[in-house]
């Protein structure tokens, strides 16, 4: 049983560290596996997944049981809220770090190395490059066919424009349902819920959409170069951000479907929309940085 120690909360003892232990050390072991070309080594990285999937449903419903039967005290809610606010911090410099990278390519080494040819004579330092790979095409028509060796970028106004317009509609949504949850007007938290995990998934397919249309029509890959690279890098892991939220947001509308939280007790949802408006910024400074400029 849990126990109380005047004001401190004392978990009682459990299994989950130590299966996400096993889990994450069968999801390395795999991938070193896989790369070193073992064969069988994606079983075990499947294996570990599947371990660390077991682990997200069975310890995250345990501590949503455990705040349903009021086991949790202010000393705990503090905590969770200190625990999310140093993990969206962490975020924050996880993706200072690409947009560090974004800038030292494109504003220092590029140009540098195009004044000082010490790559081969006719470099040119000018942004976007795909290196030795070929020519960039700067705005240009994504039906023009791209030859090989080249690469097109993606114009800002298209499908990075539309995907903007909907993670900034997504954050009025979910704010939306958050003014429903402290007026206890189950339905508005409800309906408003919902359509910002539909949006988050309209997001999802409209990404997908437009990394199939860069490998296979404009030459545009992760390869191409420092451009290709961190493009991808950029908008790849914050379409996992993306992802992750949106799960995320789908199981708390799950639990509000079933009548979790109060108007007065509801961090679960609070920390999926921190996190939600953490991840809609992000895309708002990489659709500036790497579409538009």
């Amino acid at each position: 049983m849990s126990d109380q120690h005047g004001s401190y909360y004392l978990p009682e003892p459990t299994k989950w560290p130590t299966i996400t232990s096993a889990g994450i050390f069968l999801l390395a072991l795999g991938f070193i596996l896989f790369m070193n070309e073992f064969s069988g080594a994606h079983w075990l990285m499947l294996l570990g997944v599947a371990i660390l999937i077991f682990v997200l449903i069975g310890w995250f419903g345990e501590v949503a049981s455990e705040s349903e039967r009021g086991l949790y005290d202010s000393q705990v809610d503090m905590s969770f809220r200190m625990g999310m606010g140093w993990f969206i911090t962490s975020e924050v410099f996880f993706f200072a770090a690409f947009f560090g990278a974004l800038f030292y390519s494109r504003v220092l080494a590029v140009p540098w190395l195009g004044e000082t040819e010490i790559l081969w004579p006719g470099f040119e330092g000018v942004w976007p490059t795909a290196g030795p790979a070929g020519e960039a095409h700067i705005g240009a028509d994504p039906t023009t066919e791209v030859g090989a060796g080249q690469f097109a970028t993606i114009g800002a106004w298209g499908i990075p424009f539309w995907n903007t317009v909907i993670l900034l509609t997504s954050s009025v949504t979910v704010t939306i349902a958050h003014w429903g949850l402290k007026e206890g007007n189950r339905f508005k938290l409800n309906l408003w819920l919902a359509i910002t995990v539909l949006l988050g998934c309209l997001f999802l397919y409209f990404q997908a959409y437009e990394y199939a249309h860069a490998y296979q029509e404009l030459g545009l890959t992760l390869g191409t170069g420092v451009y290709g690279a961190t493009f991808f890098m950029l908008t790849g892991f914050h379409g996992l951000h993306v992802t992750v939220g949106t799960i995320t947001l789908a199981v708390i509308l799950l639990r509000c479907l079933k009548g979790h939280f109060t108007k007065d007790n509801h961090f679960g949802f609070e920390a999926a929309a921190w996190y939600w408006h953490f991840v809609d910024t992000v895309w708002v400074g990489l659709f500036i940085f790497v579409y538009v400029l």
